[in-house]
């Protein structure tokens, strides 16, 4: 049988002699915003955390632990919000930093940026050299607003001398969010496994419907070609996918198409917004009178 407590043995963190029970789960300690039980309750603390804050700093290690990597995303986060929120309608484009200014490819993402521009665009690539510099040198040239998302990287690489807005990053998914949020369409031109990642983050959120649908186009038939006919045969064959997601990208060798097939899609989006905001205002109009007569016929 259990001894009787004198009124002074209270639990540790717990100052109401009534909330005393024989179940130690119930003896509770807060620790900021954290609760504690059972074995992680402790002895007290060394310091609190206004100490250890307003205290001299000895090292600076805490410069690299999670709590203080979540403030560094959060002001990823607000800095991109801050410095994107005002651009006009964007296209991304994405594609290879390793192809040089010599390679067709770079002819075509010249094309390409121009095109955009002259759509009335701004132009958002990954800031770096090759096929992501060709797309911002194109806008720049014609006129257009050319930004360049930088990311870190452990062989720094710059943005590139044709990025008008400027941003580099630490953590890709904060990167990743900004592309997402900011633009329109995207446009992959032939790339690696960096592109491969930015198109098929797209692809499945398009797909889960976590953003709405917006055209992702493919440049490079032959370049894209095995890819394509993989996901056509084996996914949707094997139902891994369903039968018109292929649908969600369209493929084409012609920046003009690639950009066209942007404005046209778009415009098509505009279209079936009026109209649904004339259904609405139809809907609202016949409430208006349905209330109406129903007034009526209570007075």
């Amino acid at each position: 049988m259990n001894e009787e407590k004198s009124v002074n043995d209270k639990p540790k963190f717990d100052q109401d002699s009534n909330a005393q029970r024989s179940d130690n789960r119930s003896e509770f300690g807060l620790r900021g915003p954290v609760v504690l039980r059972g074995s992680q309750l402790g002895s007290k603390q060394e310091s609190t955390t206004d100490q250890r804050l307003l205290g001299e700093q000895t090292s600076v290690d805490w410069l690299h632990t999670d709590p203080w990597r979540v403030m560094r995303i959060q002001s990823e986060f607000v800095d991109g919000f801050g410095a994107l929120a005002k651009i006009p309608k964007a296209i991304t484009v994405f594609g290879s930093a390793r192809v040089r200014p010599d390679h067709p490819y770079y002819e075509t993402g010249l094309e390409l940026g121009k095109l955009i521009a002259e759509a009335g665009y701004a132009t958002i690539t990954g800031g770096g050299p090759g096929l992501m510099e060709a797309p911002n040198r194109g806008a720049n040239e014609a006129g257009g607003l050319s930004i360049g998302l930088g990311i870190e990287l452990p062989m720094e690489q710059g943005l590139n001398h044709w990025v008008d807005l400027g941003l580099n990053f630490r953590y890709f998914f904060v990167r990743k969010t900004m592309f997402l949020k900011y633009s329109q369409a995207y446009i992959c031109l032939p790339g690696g496994f960096g592109t491969l990642d930015e198109m098929f983050e797209a692809l499945v959120m398009v797909q889960t419907e976590k953003i709405q649908r917006f055209p992702i186009i493919l440049i490079g038939t032959e370049f894209w070609s095995g890819l394509v006919d993989w996901i056509r045969a084996r996914l949707v064959d094997e139902k891994m996918i369903n039968a018109d997601d292929p649908d969600l990208f369209f493929v084409t060798d012609d920046p003009k198409e690639a950009v066209d097939f942007c404005v046209q899609a778009h415009a098509q989006r505009m279209d079936d917004l009026l109209e649904r905001r004339e259904e609405l205002r139809q809907e609202s109009a016949e409430l208006d009178r349905e209330i109406d007569r129903f007034n009526r016929q209570v007075d």
